[in-house]
């Protein structure tokens, strides 16, 4: 391509329609980060002992909220918001008519569904957490408010879908953009992923929340759940890597590693991340201990696609350091541009990745699984993979995203705050994570709210930890209200302009990428066949002898 072509490829702007819809997923986005941040602030010092609730305001109300807002609020608005952004920049600026209108629809279902679930939330008729845990039994309009989330999460995902559908026919025999392919299979996965956890609502949770029915059988309803709960942290994983494939080596003066390599990545993780989900029911009954292997062995499979990931980016960091002259063995790594906050903050995110994929297969393995099982580490690892590695990709993101979608330019200013804000929450995160884990490690459990279990000494003793834990959470408060002000500033307030929307170029295009890895009836086939090998014995077996049935209850 020549460089004027490549000059023009990169000026490519999202157009004010799509822009338009990116911006209102985004923005609900933060804004529901903002909400999860007050009450992740609230939760960490109830639970440290720093404040003392009031009456109308319980601990489990408030990690029912913190959980909903960042856990699924939070990252689904933004990566669908971020997908339709990329999707257009990536097919030549604008989103087909009918991808916006399926994206607005989408938009429409989440937000009514998001006022829903909050109002039950708020009037206490719903803290039970943001994983549906039968026998916890909640009202039916946050089911449905939570459901409808869900639903418009696919319309949000349809709207992908047709995007790329359209530019394949305009363009046959071509590969599709790597943005554009990645948009396609992360909602592809999330498509295949929500099939439990709809199942599960929609014919068990509400019925039973509607009196319908008097009992749930709760090990189906937790197997549908973890069906889902598990590829939905690759729901999460994948925009960053996303980010991480497509963006960051531009932002670092590099190419684009391997096209095929980066495909392939993506790929795996379609058929590997849902067949894996007994690995959170290793001490729960009624699962044969041959299916709790299987699905261990299959989540140590999921590591692969994750190494190729830091194999992939490290190649991208070294070759553009070398190309700027850098010589020695690790004399790349200061050619980095590390005051870039475009660079900065995501690469803070993967940095924790590595310690939190280390926590993934402590979490995933039979024997280790034991020591840590129920206990605050695995809120730690939850904490440094998602609160971490994707959050700080996603801040990372916004710098630019942002300012492009509005048109605006990132200042100088603006990019110093935001190295700061990664700092605070960076040093907020690793204080609270860091303590959950060494905790977990001592056996505090989780989903607890402040307790000395009666002043039992063993108690007493975790409390100088629990400080930590709350000064971390703190942190994380103020880095939290930092980057909500640097969205405010990114969206209205600074100075108009044009910011790119970076996009790598493949290293080596002339290199073929196998066709296979975009023949997705093909790929749907082989997922589906992992996934009926993974559970259809367990699902019939549990149905078939079904243990005795709870009715609702209410722990709070």
């Amino acid at each position: 391509m020549a460089e004027a072509q490549v000059a023009e490829a990169q000026n490519v702007r999202v157009d004010r329609a799509a822009a338009r819809l990116s911006l209102a997923y985004v923005l609900v986005a933060f804004l529901s980060f903002g909400v999860a941040a007050i009450a992740g602030l609230l939760q960490g010092l109830d639970r440290g002992g720093v404040i003392t609730l009031p009456k109308w305001l319980n601990y489990y109300q408030i990690l029912t909220a913190h959980g909903v807002y960042m856990g699924l609020l939070f990252t689904t608005y933004f990566i669908i918001g971020f997908f339709f952004s990329g999707v257009a920049r990536t097919t030549g600026g604008s989103l087909p008519p009918v991808a916006r209108r399926l994206g607005w629809l989408g938009w429409w279902m989440m937000v009514i569904g998001q006022v829903a679930a909050t109002f039950e939330v708020l009037a206490g008729n719903a803290s039970v957490l943001y994983t549906f845990y039968a026998p916890m039994k909640a009202s039916p309009l946050f089911y449905i408010g939570t459901a409808l989330v869900v639903v418009g999460s696919w319309f949000g995902g349809y709207g992908v879908f047709a995007a790329y559908r359209i530019w394949k026919r305009k363009n046959p025999g071509k590969l599709s953009p790597l943005f554009t392919f990645m948009a396609f299979a992360t909602m592809l996965l999330w498509q295949i992923a929500t099939i439990g956890v709809a199942l599960e609502v929609v014919l068990q949770l509400i019925p039973w929340s509607f009196g319908w029915v008097s009992t749930v059988n709760v090990l189906l309803s937790r197997m549908l759940f973890w069906y889902f709960g598990h590829p939905l942290v690759y729901f999460w994983l994948l925009p960053a890597y996303t980010m991480w494939y497509a963006v960051m080596p531009k932002i670092v003066g590099g190419k684009v590693f391997s096209d095929a390599l980066a495909r392939t990545s993506f790929v795996m993780f379609i058929l590997l991340s849902t067949p894996v989900g007994f690995h959170h029911q290793l001490l729960e009954p009624g699962i044969p201990p041959l299916w709790k292997f299987l699905h261990v062995i299959l989540t140590m499979f999921v590591v692969i696609p994750s190494l190729m990931t830091a194999f992939n980016m490290f190649a991208v960091f070294e070759s553009a350091g070398r190309a700027k002259g850098a010589t020695g063995l690790f004399g790349w790594f200061k050619k980095l541009p590390w005051n870039d906050v475009r660079f900065m903050v995501p690469m803070m995110g993967m940095i924790a990745f590595i310690p939190g994929g280390a926590g993934g297969i402590v979490n995933a393995s039979n024997q280790m699984n034991e020591v840590v099982h129920n206990t605050i580490f695995v809120t730690g690892h939850f904490h440094l993979t998602v609160g971490t590695a994707v959050a700080m990709t996603f801040f990372g993101i916004s710098y630019w995203l942002l300012p492009h979608l509005t048109g605006r330019k990132l200042t100088r200013a603006a990019n110093r705050v935001g190295l700061i804000q990664a700092v605070i929450w960076g040093t907020g995160m690793l204080l609270m994570s860091g303590a959950m884990h060494y905790m977990g490690l001592l056996g505090v459990p989780r989903r607890t709210a402040y307790t000395t279990y009666m002043n039992d000494p063993t108690a007493l003793s975790w409390m100088p930890l629990e400080g930590v834990m709350a000064l971390g959470g703190t942190l994380l408060f103020i880095g939290a209200m930092l980057m909500i002000g640097m969205v405010v500033y990114l969206t209205w307030f600074a100075p108009k302009g044009f910011e790119e929307y970076p996009i790598g170029e493949v290293a080596n295009p002339a290199e073929a990428t196998p066709r296979l890895l975009e023949r997705w009836p093909v790929l749907i086939s082989l997922a589906a066949v992992l996934i009926l090998v993974a559970y259809a014995y367990p699902v019939i077996d549990t149905l078939q002898n079904a243990p005795p049935s709870a009715p609702g209850i209410r722990t709070w």
